[in-house]
């Protein structure tokens, strides 16, 4: 009963992990593309940078947006 206490909340991490890494893969390259200039300046001005070239983005990209309320 404990490791199985201490395995689900691993795994739990881990899924919340590998759904954030899939964004963040998704939109990589148009992060790259359209928002460099803004990169360093935090997440909040690469995630308004995204949303003002919404139409221009990758369909992934723009699912992950989508699927986070954005």
């Amino acid at each position: 009963m404990v490791r199985f206490l201490v395995v689900v909340p691993l795994l739990v991490f881990a899924a919340s992990a590998s759904a954030q890494q899939v964004g963040h893969d998704a939109c990589a390259r148009d992060v790259t593309r359209f928002c460099r200039p803004v990169i360093n300046d935090g997440d909040q001005a690469v995630l308004t940078c995204l949303k003002e070239h919404r139409a221009r983005l990758t369909k992934a990209c723009d699912k992950v947006l989508t699927d986070h309320g954005q």
